[in-house]
């Protein structure tokens, strides 16, 4: 019989110490050790055996003689999913898929499942055959090659996977498995970490990609220790409310393609929609004239979107006035409110100021700056901006309107989109190539002079 004993794990990090510690001595966490059960056996230490057929022998060679071969990526048949991923799925990556519950992950990779032209083990630790069957027809099936597996024990698991051998397998979620090499109960640290380091073995020496459904804290971070998202490839977050009908895919982390990518789906009942198109759904279609309204134009990884930013300013009833922001930085919103008190006059000390970014995504591009003071002041003096202006620049803390990367792109977008004048900075180059008969570019140094392009 193995001989047991107990450790602490940092819920942080996943340091072990053999003793309880109040603070973790390598992230410094406070409070973040926890007594979990393992095991001293020589179990522990097995590999899980996989086919032969498909092992790659390791050795050590010289970097002088090693070849870089690019590796064809896999295509999902999802643009959305390939195009955060950096043009598909890498043979061989680990990638885990985090989001809060309900918003749509399970059904995101089993529309992949029963769409994609691959043979797929898609694996359940939560539902019955039956439930997913029945989402799965409600989706519409067109893959006759989609294997489903409930089925929480690893090695199982991997029995399955060796006489089936499939091309790509998705674990919903990792937090349900458990190994037989640790005895810890499912969703533990320990237990976590053997799981996905077995499923990354298997990953790297057969070449399979593999999907991780993890679960969210009530923070909004991935549960389980911070050395999961560390042990990866990827790590993509579904965002969204659930109230909304819009679902944002963004990428945390990918060591194959960029971090800077989103991709936009609409929940039906069907399944998930890919919207091709974000800005025709992030620009209220009101026709009325309505103050406090403004249209910015944003980049996100290589996508031109146009946003828009909805502001409100009251007199503040009780004494104090309240900053909000939602799908804005709050402290870069009172960076700008205080530029507007400093430099251009406008006194906003004792009103309350409340922000938004509709559709429900978030944007951290400085290239909204404009755009949110334009609306701001447009609030605050009840005019309308012009529905066909659209703004992307950046505001400095001296006033002045300092340029953004790729207008050209923005200048495209709003021109497509049906728009006649885009605000830009004067200091941005090359825009004489880019003025055209269907849009007008106005370039501006001042928030003076924005205002009277807008308002005049």
């Amino acid at each position: 019989m193995a001989k047991q004993k107990t450790a602490y794990f940092c819920q942080e990090c996943g340091y072990e110490s053999p003793k309880w510690l109040g603070k973790c001595p390598s992230c410094s966490s406070w409070n973040s050790m926890v007594e979990e059960l393992v095991t001293t056996s020589k179990a522990a230490s097995q590999v899980v055996a996989f086919s032969k057929n498909k092992r790659v022998k390791s050795e050590s060679r010289l970097m002088q003689d090693i070849e870089v071969i690019g590796q064809p990526r896999v295509e999902t048949g999802d643009k959305e999913l390939d195009r955060v991923l950096g043009g598909g799925v890498v043979p061989g990556s680990l990638i885990l898929f985090g989001g809060e519950p309900g918003i749509g992950k399970s059904t995101l990779l089993l529309q992949l499942s029963v769409r994609m032209g691959k043979k797929i083990l898609y694996v359940s630790g939560e539902e019955s055959e039956q439930q997913i069957k029945m989402r799965a027809d409600r989706i519409g099936i067109a893959n006759n090659s989609c294997y489903i597996l409930t089925e929480t024990n690893t090695q199982q698991i991997f029995t399955q996977i060796e006489q089936i051998e499939p091309e790509l397998v998705i674990v919903d979620s990792i937090q349900t498995l458990h190994s037989d090499l640790i005895e810890s109960t499912p969703g533990s640290i320990s237990q976590i970490k053997e799981c996905t380091a077995e499923f990354l073995r298997f990953a790297k020496e057969t070449h399979t990609p593999v999907f991780l459904i993890g679960h969210i804290t009530k923070e909004g971070n991935l549960a389980g220790p911070k050395v999961l998202e560390h042990m990866v490839d990827a790590v993509l977050q579904f965002e969204g409310d659930r109230n909304h009908v819009y679902r944002l895919l963004r990428t945390v982390k990918n060591r194959f393609g960029s971090t800077n990518e989103l991709g936009i789906y609409e929940m039906q009942s069907s399944g998930l929609r890919q919207v091709e198109n974000p800005s025709e759904i992030l620009i209220g279609q009101n026709p009325d004239q309505l103050s406090g309204v403004a249209i910015a134009a944003t980049i996100e990884g290589i996508r031109p979107i146009l946003i828009e930013v909805q502001a409100l300013v009251s007199t503040a009833a009780y004494g104090t006035p309240q900053r909000s922001a939602t799908g804005f930085d709050l402290r870069r919103m009172n960076m700008l409110l205080a530029v507007l008190e400093k430099r251009c006059g406008f006194r906003l000390g004792a009103k309350d100021v409340f922000l938004n970014i509709a559709g429900g995504i978030k944007v951290d591009d400085p290239a909204i700056d404009l755009a949110v003071v334009s609306a701001i002041l447009s609030s605050n003096a009840d005019i309308s901006i012009p529905r066909d202006t659209c703004l992307a620049a950046e505001v400095g803390l001296s006033g002045e309107i300092r340029p953004v990367q790729r207008v050209e792109q923005r200048v495209h977008e709003a021109e497509k989109l049906g728009f006649a004048r885009i605000i830009v900075s004067s200091q941005n180059k090359g825009i004489a190539a880019l003025r055209t008969k269907s849009i007008e570019v106005i370039q501006c140094s001042k928030i003076e002079q924005v205002l009277k392009a807008l308002f005049a």
